[in-house]
């Protein structure tokens, strides 16, 4: 499945939830990540950030598609990680 990841989390947190979402998804910008996954990975990329997170003040936001053909994305400016780039 195709993914955009999105998070806002506190200040002394952003440092781990950055490592963690790398190690998975393509960072594109300040607290957003995207591109395919499996479930099973997602699960687990899920429970590593609940431990990271603060759920009472902290979010992270999954936009799930079957493929990323279904999606249209329009980049206005400078795209900061072309996803392109990588093999």
């Amino acid at each position: 499945m195709y993914v955009i990841l999105v998070y806002d989390i506190g200040e002394k947190r952003v440092g781990k939830m950055l490592k963690l979402c790398r190690g998975y998804l393509n960072w594109i910008q300040n607290s957003v990540f995207e591109g395919e996954i499996t479930e099973v990975k997602l699960k687990e990329l899920v429970t590593k950030a609940k431990k990271i997170m603060n759920e009472e003040s902290d979010s992270l936001i999954i936009f799930k598609s079957r493929n990323e053909r279904w999606l249209d994305k329009q980049v206005v400016g400078k795209e900061r990680m072309e996803v392109s780039n990588f093999l």
